[in-house]
């Protein structure tokens, strides 16, 4: 069994990343399994600072992980062998389609498809069409070529979900590969086997889902856990105050007291040193 933690470098750890990070430690702990490190940093917001400070917010609370670290900016090779491997089943095209062409061309909201799925114009353009679009000089997009596949996760938190896939973007106009490309090829060739994330990213593992089963691979577990919210409602952000450990060291709590605020939001036990975090391990779950 091998579970991962995979943040991206764009900002500082807030509260709420610390407590998915937590629960993540103890899903994979409290089951004896491994826990991978894969920082997610092909975002242009991306500041190396962040990748520093991220890693000692998490060993602060005494979280610690298996292994080196990878980075996905290191894996570009393997991310294309897999754009290739589409393209030679057959299964891709490419799209053209400005941002605002896709918002204007969604499809209606009583689409089985998530609600602003593409269209698929671009998969229906004549030969006609498709030269005078390459003429443009706009880099085109490659989407997968979907059926609108009804995907069905146990998720280990939220239960049964069902989605559907659309048409959804490999890689974007400049090269980049896409998020749920990269998540699925690293899940699979990590051999991760339980991914715990925030629940705001529920909605797009139907699409990882079905490019593992595109890829012959096995998809992982899935824990989804609830985000942490402002008083807004919003989900946590750093325009939200004291929301960071050096936020909170600056008020007189210590580091310890911020473990033991993350482990009473999950009800469980406090504990009087970081170095005695092992000992939750048995009452989780």
């Amino acid at each position: 069994m091998t579970g991962r933690w995979a943040p991206s470098p764009t900002g500082e750890f807030h509260l709420g990343n610390l407590r998915t990070a937590l629960l993540a430690w103890l899903f994979a702990r409290s089951e004896n399994t491994k826990l991978l490190w894969r920082f997610e940093d092909l975002d242009g917001a991306v500041r190396n600072d962040f990748y520093d400070s991220q890693i000692r917010d998490f060993q602060r609370i005494g979280l610690n992980w298996d292994g080196e670290i990878f980075h996905q900016s290191e894996r570009l090779g393997l991310y294309q062998d897999g754009i290739e491997d589409l393209v030679q089943q057959g299964l891709t095209y490419r799209c053209w389609c400005t941002r605002r062409e896709i918002r204007e061309a969604a499809l209606a909201p009583h689409s089985h498809l998530p609600e602003g799925a593409y269209s698929g114009k671009c998969r229906r353009l004549t030969a006609k069409e498709i030269s005078e679009n390459e003429r443009s000089g706009r880099n085109p997009a490659l989407r997968l070529i979907s059926e609108g596949q009804l995907i069905r996760i146990q998720d280990r938190q939220l239960g049964d979900f069902e989605g559907a896939v659309d048409d959804f973007v490999l890689c974007r106009g400049d090269q980049t590969p896409s998020y749920n490309l990269t998540v699925a090829i690293d899940d699979a060739d990590m051999g991760v086997t339980e991914v715990v994330r925030g629940d705001d990213l529920l909605p797009s593992t139907p699409r990882q889902v079905h490019l593992f089963h595109l890829f012959g691979a096995q998809p992982p577990r899935y824990a989804h856990v609830p985000l942490v919210l402002a008083q807004s409602g919003d989900r946590l952000a750093k325009r939200d105050g004291a929301v960071t450990i050096d936020d909170r060291v600056a008020l007189g709590e210590s580091e310890l007291d911020v473990l033991n605020h993350l482990l009473s939001s999950l009800q469980l036990p406090n504990i009087e040193s970081v170095d005695e975090l092992d000992q939750i391990i048995h009452h989780f779950r």
